[in-house]
């Protein structure tokens, strides 16, 4: 009995061994807890900019305007902008892409980040985005319209200071702020979760059963993505794109360039309004009616900075409703984009 025993429990013993240690199932083995990266699942499309291998994709006539939607966060994707797709049937070459650490997009260790020093948004954020331009467009003569949400439109709002005589038209959807203090604020008020909320306790519950470490992006873009739950304070009531979406694409959220970049701005204090007074043509500014910290005294600060604009209120929807929310794309976002373009 005894022996018979014995033999049983080494028998136990090896079989949790042997399932502890069979790679597939280690919990941050690629694929485990999030979708895989272009570098993990080469099915997915990508190019390769900057010595990044980014995962995106275009549509329509490739000699056409070309537009290209640039997701917010930093470390969100593209994927709750893919309603700007049925561009692509109207005639125009519609490119998106998840930015460098976000999205499906190759990962890079915040001490990466870092490394590039006061420069850093120029060179990671600017030169990408600069990348992914000259990548799709096929003629000089070729004209490109910047689509930016959120960090999108901090993002695509800078660049075109930059670069005014390379961009032909703007649409920029609620930029957070170009003044670092006024991104800071935005932030703050923008959060929706509490000290004791029950967004922050399933974040911070997991932390019992996994920590992650800088290199542990699965298990770090897993735990941030738990804290990307419906937002009451920005009125994103959850994106209902259902099968519009790819069946490759899936969501997931980069919490080391997310981290890395905030600290990049604390240190440098970058203004992404710088240049954008040199450039002539009018922009499309748009904001939500559903974000509470987005009222029309912040419209006013942010949207100063553009010297020729048309401000749209977007009716009905949240911070990211006028991209995701496929009714209001279909019958307002869409008809007020290609009208924009038009008048340039």
């Amino acid at each position: 009995m005894k022996k018979s025993f014995t033999i049983y429990l080494t028998f136990i013993i090896i079989s949790v061994f042997s399932f502890s240690c069979s790679k597939e199932r280690y919990i941050d083995a690629p694929g485990n807890l999030v979708p895989k990266t272009v570098e993990q699942n080469s099915a997915l499309p990508s190019i390769s900019v900057n010595g990044a291998l980014l995962h995106s994709e275009a549509f329509g006539p490739e000699d056409s305007t070309l537009i290209i939607c640039i997701h917010g966060g930093p470390g969100g994707d593209y994927r709750y902008m893919l309603n700007c797709k049925t561009l692509a049937t109207k005639g125009y070459r519609v490119v998106f892409y998840d930015q460098r650490g976000a999205g499906l997009s190759q990962r890079f260790s915040k001490s990466w980040y870092k490394s590039q020093g006061r420069d850093a948004i120029n060179r990671i954020f600017y030169d990408e985005l600069r990348g992914v331009i000259a990548h799709y467009k096929t003629s000089a003569s070729q004209k490109v319209i910047l689509i930016g949400q959120s960090w999108g439109a901090m993002l695509a709002t800078g660049y075109t200071g930059k670069y005014p005589n390379e961009i032909n038209g703007l649409i920029v959807a609620e930029p957070g702020g170009l003044k670092w203090n006024d991104v800071v604020d935005y932030v703050s008020e923008s959060r929706s979760f509490k000290l004791w909320g029950e967004t922050l306790n399933d974040a911070t519950y997991i932390d019992q059963f996994m920590t992650g470490k800088e290199a542990q992006h699965e298990i770090l873009d897993y735990k941030a993505g738990l804290m990307g739950t419906t937002n009451a304070i920005v009125g994103d009531l959850g994106s209902d794109l259902g099968n519009n979406a790819p069946p490759y694409v899936a969501s997931r959220t980069g919490a080391v360039v997310n981290a890395a970049s905030y600290e990049l701005g604390q240190d440098t204090k970058p203004d992404f309004s710088a240049g954008i007074n040199l450039f002539s043509k009018k922009v499309l500014f748009v904001y939500s009616s559903n974000n509470k910290a987005y009222p029309d005294s912040w419209v006013s600060r942010i949207a100063a900075a553009y010297p020729n604009k048309e401000i749209f209120k977007a009716q009905g929807v949240g911070h990211s409703g006028m991209f995701d929310q496929v009714n209001f794309w279909t019958t307002t976002m869409e008809p007020k984009v290609i009208s924009y373009i038009q008048s340039l």
